[in-house]
């Protein structure tokens, strides 16, 4: 029996409920999803606030009873992208289709000639990490963006509070 894999990649920075909906709508067309956590060397920062380690959370705990077979790859930026996508493969269980609306990562794949398909974004301008991070700096309601295991797993982090911190300046 031949596994179908496909390869959906973002920061997850973090991950909400509009990235669930797109897993699910994936996990319906393949056997297996291979999640790749975008820049995972990125954290601590006012647009990539979480670490690699704390989105794989994220992920596990959202995804845990949802069927969803998956893994959750770390992927690490490199600034070369003629050779990114065999990075990439190199990291990850093999896939034969990736899922993205990112016109890099999408010319990329095509490029290597792999298989790309655009979801379509689910609800896109209530769920999107910018709006999640903003209404996190502002100390506003953001908790009904995210699955409440996310919200678990943020609150353990002190992620709002990490935010707010990121956003302060020393200058006087």
């Amino acid at each position: 029996m031949h596994m179908r894999r496909a390869f959906y990649i973002g920061r997850f920075q973090p991950f909400h409920l509009g990235h669930q909906a797109v897993l699910e709508m994936i996990a319906k067309e393949v056997d297996e999803v291979v999640i790749g956590i975008g820049s995972a060397q990125r954290s601590h920062e006012l647009t990539d606030p979480f670490t690699a380690g704390e989105r794989v959370m994220m992920i596990r705990h959202a995804l845990g009873n949802s069927g969803i077979p998956h893994y959750a790859m770390p992927i690490e930026d490199i600034k070369q992208n003629t050779v990114w996508v065999a990075y990439v493969t190199a990291r990850t269980p093999p896939f034969e289709i990736v899922y993205s609306n990112n016109p890099l990562v999408i010319q990329l794949f095509k490029e290597a000639n792999v298989k790309v398909k655009q979801p379509p974004m689910y609800l896109r301008s209530q769920y999107s990490g910018t709006e999640i991070r903003s209404r996190m700096l502002k100390g506003e309601d953001w908790k009904h963006l995210v699955s409440p295991e996310v919200a678990d797993v943020i609150e353990e982090v002190n992620g709002a509070d990490r935010l707010r911190n990121l956003a302060m300046s020393d200058d006087p």
